[in-house]
């Protein structure tokens, strides 16, 4: 698993598999999971993370705070 961060968007994801997804679902809370072709979840991500206090973009080490 591979954890990127968007600054300019303010997102947080997490890659659980690096192949192009199908089919994304929001969830509520500003979360979007996206999945590959046979239905398994491929990335997960937070939007507005850096109002949620889930990074800092000022930062260049991202420290996730769960």
């Amino acid at each position: 698993m591979r954890i990127k961060s968007d600054p300019e968007s303010d997102i947080l994801i997490f890659l659980l598999k690096d192949i192009p997804p199908s089919n994304a679902i929001s969830e509520p809370g500003g979360i979007i999971v996206s999945y590959d072709e046979s239905d398994e979840p491929i990335s997960i991500e937070k939007l507005n993370a850096s109002k949620r206090q889930l990074f800092n973009p000022q930062d260049p080490k991202l420290t996730i705070t769960l």
